[in-house]
């Protein structure tokens, strides 16, 4: 992967100072990839909400493959230095941004923002402030909805879905603008398309995660339809999900119940076979045995397949930490 960072000239501005140990430093990321509004004027617009706080903060732009840096924002990058522009050389996706994004900041807060206005600039201090009170990551949640009811079906059914394997019911977990500390940031793992689970995936390491309702944007009001080649690879990615948070560490648990399952349909169908050519049928040319015998290989396929993550499981558990401490006492 390479990643191409636009130079910035010598700036009179100092960064990275704290005037005292409590000043914390907040980075905002923002992946540029899939669709993007004026970025200068989210820039202006959210950093003016953290200069209003008195936050110390940095922002960082990461643009995807295929998206160019506009003039204004670069120009401004060489005169805050507290702005700094990432450019991928090829597309890597969203999840690849934000890695990116995470490794290259330097804040005690970790803030993303998605390229486009999601909520208003206003709904980022109470993020913030919740964030101070020992909450881990804090998750924006747009209330009230005012976009058609055609983006309040697809996010219904969206949370639907995942309502079944998360540990809590989120509200609105699409949402790009979250707010979390460090530690979290750098212990998510982050690869594929996960940036979607990214409360999920927090949740589900043993932090501490909330929802806070701020304001939507108007800009995001619009109505969202996509090609079915994307709601297909929605429906993997919470597949995939599914697996990863419910059998990551018991393997043979999913694969051995389903060839078990098929295991059993099969010789089921060969049993009653067998009877049916004890009694005189004959059965060499019934699409049943083939049927019955193509399960019970699946069967036993599958079963293999889950001893053998088993294995591997087993293996890497002396380097693998499954769990997480909260407090020492």
């Amino acid at each position: 992967m390479r990643v191409q960072e636009i130079p910035m000239e010598p700036t009179t501005e100092r960064f990275g100072r704290r005037e005292s140990a409590d000043t914390r430093l907040i980075s905002v990321v923002v992946p540029v990839v899939e669709r993007a509004d004026d970025l200068v004027a989210l820039y202006r617009q959210f950093a003016g909400e953290l200069d209003a706080r008195h936050e110390e903060h940095e922002f960082v732009f990461v643009f995807d493959g295929g998206f160019e840096p506009p003039a204004e924002l670069i120009a401004l990058s060489q005169e805050r230095e507290s702005l700094r522009i990432l450019r991928f050389a090829r597309t890597f996706g969203e999840t690849a941004a934000l890695r990116l994004g995470i490794e290259k900041s330097r804040g005690d807060v970790i803030v993303t923002l998605p390229a486009y206005f999601q909520v208003k600039p206003e709904g980022l201090p109470p993020l913030l402030d919740a964030l101070k009170d020992g909450v881990d990551m804090v998750v924006a949640s747009r209330s009230p909805r005012i976009d058609s009811w055609l983006n309040r079906m697809q996010s219904g059914a969206f949370h639907a879905m995942l309502g079944g394997v998360t540990d809590r019911r989120f509200h609105d977990i699409a949402c790009g603008v979250r707010a979390m500390t460090r530690g979290v940031a750098t212990a998510l793992p982050l690869y594929g398309d996960l940036h979607r689970f990214i409360p999920a995936l927090a949740l589900r390491g043993g932090y501490r995660v909330e929802e806070v309702s701020v304001p939507q944007h108007q800009n995001d009001a619009r109505t969202r339809i996509y090609g079915p080649g994307v709601y297909l690879r929605r429906l993997l990615d919470v597949a995939a999900f599914f697996f990863l948070a419910k059998f990551t560490e018991k393997p043979l648990r999913f694969f051995g119940l389903v060839g078990s399952l098929s295991f059993a349909a099969g010789a089921l169908a060969g049993a009653v076979l067998l009877v049916e050519r004890l009694n005189g049928q004959g059965i060499a040319n019934r699409p049943l045995l083939l049927l019955a015998v193509l399960l019970v290989a699946l069967g036993v396929q599958l079963m293999g397949l889950g001893l053998v993550g088993e294995i591997i499981v087993h293996l890497r558990a002396p380097h693998r930490r499954a769990y997480r401490i909260r407090e020492q006492v």
